[in-house]
């Protein structure tokens, strides 16, 4: 009887294992903003889930927000909105954003982006920005990311559970609609 209910626990815990290494290495996996980087999207502290499975079948967008391998360091993992795609050439000039010549709107930031650069986007590479762009270590300063670097899309604020003076509380993330001028 005993044994039978040792063999039962085990193999109850290596299918749970089995499901988990699989969650975790091919749909989502937890990560905790840390900075304001990314402020008003994210507060520091938040816990989100990165779902890594849409990546895998398409191509980063923009607007959307992403969770990719820190280019300074292997130990850490960046969260960051793409701005520029493949291919394209990203000027920041008088504290506004231009996509091939076309001033991009945005109305999630919480400041103007700083700096005067042109950057023309390799294929597989993406331009990333952070949603506080005074506060941000982005593609300003260590140029574009490898599309192989994306971890995932960031998914679902599951912490703080409820909105607070200093969070939205859980939430979906979406992409952003963007407006290129014209």
């Amino acid at each position: 009887m005993v044994f039978l209910t040792l063999k039962e626990f085990f193999q109850t815990a290596i299918i749970s294992l089995a499901i988990f290494l699989f969650v975790y290495l091919f749909l989502v996996q937890p990560h905790r903003v840390q900075g304001l980087s990314m402020v008003p999207t994210f507060e520091s502290g938040e816990l989100l889930l990165t779902e890594k499975l849409s990546y895998r079948l398409y191509r980063p967008q923009r607007g959307d927000v992403i969770v990719f391998e820190a280019p300074v360091s292997r130990n850490a993992d960046f969260i960051k909105r793409i701005i520029g795609l493949p291919g394209e050439t990203v000027k920041i000039e008088d504290g506004s954003i231009y996509i091939n010549g076309q001033k991009l709107e945005e109305n999630y930031t919480s400041s103007p982006t700083q700096g005067n650069e042109t950057v023309t986007v390799g294929s597989n590479e993406y331009f990333v920005l952070g949603d506080n762009r005074s506060a941000s270590s982005d593609s300003r300063s260590f140029g574009t990311i490898k599309k192989r670097t994306i971890r995932g899309k960031a998914w679902l604020v599951y912490w703080p559970i409820f909105k607070s003076a200093s969070s939205f509380g859980a939430r979906i993330i979406s992409s952003v609609n963007y407006h290129i001028s014209y």
